[in-house]
């Protein structure tokens, strides 16, 4: 359920005063909290909710990891000592299987090898406990704001990442340069990933309306770009992610 995670007043981290400045700007994002610790869930899911977010909270890594992969949240705050598997491995988790939501980690203030180790692993930021609710709704807020410009410049599926700046194919640190009919090609089918184009369709929206229909172009084309999906994908024991589609076209297969 959406909201706050109780009705009770939320606390404030001890040792600490200060007054949070109401109406901060969140367009009600849905954010998804893991954390066991039941005082500070409510203390957080409060002072979010308060500020128009949406709150979802659950309390061991095992079930943040599932909510985490079915996706829909603009952000994921995640501690990392939790009953079941832990922030970390929570963490690596996701990014193995290609999850691409901003997490922020809150950590203990002496824990400084587990904010290295969550940043190496793919975190984007991290907060030390205590702290103030209204710094939390801060990089929330600043993290999903850069997330929603690179996804202007972004499609992603799975793991592989079409960067529609640099015109470049990504996969675990692996790049591969795209001439722009082949930039052109992949990103229309990734855009639309599991829906199958006829040819006709890939000349009308790449080549444009002078091709012969009859040439095989397109054919060729998807014969490069499978190549290049498959330098970066080098080790990944699994078919080319274009499908051919007997007597219809082709397709991007959707990620699992």
């Amino acid at each position: 359920m959406w909201g706050g995670c109780g009705d009770s007043p939320s606390p404030r981290p001890i040792g600490r005063r200060r007054r949070d400045r109401p109406g901060f700007a969140c367009l009600r994002m849905k954010i998804l909290l893991v954390e066991d610790e039941q005082k500070i869930a409510d203390f957080v899911c409060s002072g979010l909710t308060a500020r128009g977010l949406q709150v979802k909270h659950c309390d061991n890594g095992d079930a943040g990891y599932e909510l985490a992969r079915e996706g829909g949240y603009d952000v994921i705050v995640l501690d990392i000592m939790l009953p079941g598997r832990d922030g970390l491995s929570v963490l690596a988790g996701l990014r193995q299987a290609g999850v691409s939501t901003p997490v922020i980690l809150l950590t203990a203030l002496s824990e400084v090898g587990d904010r290295i180790r969550g940043l190496d692993l793919g975190a984007d930021d991290y907060l030390a406990k205590p702290f103030f609710v209204g710094e939390l709704a801060a990089r929330i807020n600043a993290l999903a704001r850069r997330a929603g410009d690179d996804r202007l410049n972004t499609v992603q599926v799975g793991e592989l990442r079409l960067d529609r700046v640099a015109r470049q194919l990504a996969c675990r640190g692996r790049t591969a340069e795209l001439t722009s009919r082949e930039f052109s090609l992949l990103e229309y089918l990734m855009r639309s990933a599991g829906q199958v184009f006829t040819r006709s369709q890939i000349l009308e929206h790449v080549w444009g309306y002078d091709f012969d229909p009859s040439t095989n172009v397109v054919d060729v084309c998807i014969k490069r770009l499978r190549d290049k999906i498959a330098s970066v994908e080098e080790g990944v024991e699994s078919a080319s992610p274009i499908e051919s589609v007997r007597g219809s076209g082709y397709r991007f297969r959707k990620a699992p």
